[in-house]
């Protein structure tokens, strides 16, 4: 059998992913309006970009150039496309993407290579807590890949936890797949009605949309929580429609591991250029094998870093820290700059939290002014508002504002109709 280009050495890896990036851009000068423009306009000559390095003579690819200019980046006939998917509208207005046959096989390679990184194999079972529909590309791409690695799939979609419980006790899958938070909700409703989660079938929960581990690979807060009451393997992913691949951890825990089959990434510092590896910056990518809609150099708006240096599970292939956050979402607090996930963090770790919502806004001194909306479970004889600001100053140094509202009223705001993933930070700044 061919060896997992993953486990070769860093060299071997590079000159693979060369000598792809080449072959792609021959396809996107040959079938891409946008890029064939793009590579016109700035006097690129595509055989003069024979390295990994040399993308830096190429433009950066944003959202806004999307969104305004869809149609463009489409390489194939209309007619080929067979499946529309949409972006989750994160930083903007959703974006539509189209995939054709061949982009389906490269989603299911992309995550039967991801779930075999978890440990999940031939055999195993999971239960998707994820939704197939609403133009999602993921909950399809997990179901093709558990389908090309041949394990058992149970495809029950998000939220319902008695209907989650009920299959677990029904078709005893080894793994669950979902949004972290919402463990701590299957939790609950076990230890609400008696049922014996700690001695079930589950053996590993494989998180999408949230983290579970700082930047140093520990457990953030909610991946402690969850730990610490269900004592289960954590695995965390990264990924988003527009790069179509997935960076899963091993069960080492010590980042996203790149497919370098599938996609270069670029981590970009404030000047557009290179940051060493190690240091924090945007994520930049460069699909590699799409044929409906291939990206280059797209900036993803997301910050983390790089991380090379030989793995424990043998792959040398370089890794992804768990995600800083979102560049646009940074925040300036009374002189500390964060991201949103550490104030999620907080408020995960929180028992008497039941849910909550961040809005970010303009002040008038132009600084931040950031408001924490918070439901709260059960009634304390204590200051809730206080106690909340204590936990944001002991783990950030700074505290936000800090209103309460009633459960419903924020699960509303959370679960807006037309959303695939809970909203929980809202931007109302004038950017």
């Amino acid at each position: 059998m061919e060896k997992d280009i993953e486990f070769e050495s860093p060299e071997t890896i590079k000159a693979f992913q060369e000598k792809l990036l080449k072959e792609d851009l021959k396809y996107l000068e040959a079938n891409s309006a946008y890029y064939r423009k793009l590579f016109k306009a700035n006097n690129i000559d595509i055989n003069s970009i024979q390295t990994i390095e040399d993308l830096q003579k190429i433009p950066f690819t944003e959202k806004k150039d999307l969104q305004l200019r869809n149609d463009e980046f489409l390489c194939v006939p209309r007619e080929k496309i067979v499946d529309f998917v949409t972006t989750s509208g994160t930083l903007g207005d959703p974006v539509t993407f189209g995939c054709t046959d061949k982009d389906l096989e490269r989603l299911a390679f992309n995550e039967a290579k991801s779930f075999s990184c978890a440990g999940v194999g031939k055999g195993s079972v999971v239960q998707l807590m994820t939704t197939l529909d609403k133009r999602f590309m993921a909950g399809m791409a997990y179901f093709l890949g558990l389908r090309k690695l041949g394990a058992g799939v149970i495809r029950v979609g998000n939220g319902i936890p008695e209907l989650q419980w009920d299959t677990i006790k029904r078709l005893r899958p080894d793994t669950i797949m979902c949004v972290p938070s919402f463990i701590l909700r299957l939790i609950q409703y076990a230890e609400d009605h008696g049922i014996d989660y700690k001695n079930s079938s589950v053996k590993r929960i494989i998180g999408i949309g949230e983290g579970l581990r700082d930047t140093d690979f520990n457990l953030n807060l909610l991946g402690k929580k969850i730990k610490e009451k269900w004592d289960v393997q954590l695995i965390a992913t990264y990924s988003s429609t527009e790069m179509g691949a997935t960076f899963s951890e091993c069960p080492c825990g010590c980042g996203g591991h790149v497919h370098p089959e599938l996609i270069i990434v670029e981590i970009i510092g404030e000047d557009g250029k290179p940051v060493k590896d190690g240091e924090v910056g945007e994520i930049v990518v460069t699909t590699l094998g799409v044929e409906g809609m291939p990206l280059l150099r797209f900036k993803t708006g997301d910050v983390a870093a790089k991380v090379t240096g030989k793995c424990a599970c043998g792959r040398q292939s370089y890794r992804l820290t768990p995600l800083v956050g979102r560049k646009n979402n940074m925040i300036k607090l009374k002189g500390t700059t964060l991201y949103p996930p550490a104030i999620n963090d907080v408020l995960d770790n929180t028992d008497y939290v039941e849910n909550y919502v961040v809005y970010v806004q303009d002040s008038e001194a132009g600084t931040d002014d950031v408001v924490v909306k918070v439901g709260i479970k059960y009634t304390t004889d204590f200051d809730v508002v206080k106690d909340l600001k204590d936990r944001f100053r002991a783990h950030l140094r700074v505290a936000p504002k800090v209103e309460l509202l009633p459960v419903p009223e924020i699960a509303a705001i959370n679960f807006p109709a037309k959303s695939r993933k809970p909203v929980k930070f809202i931007d109302l700044r004038k950017k």
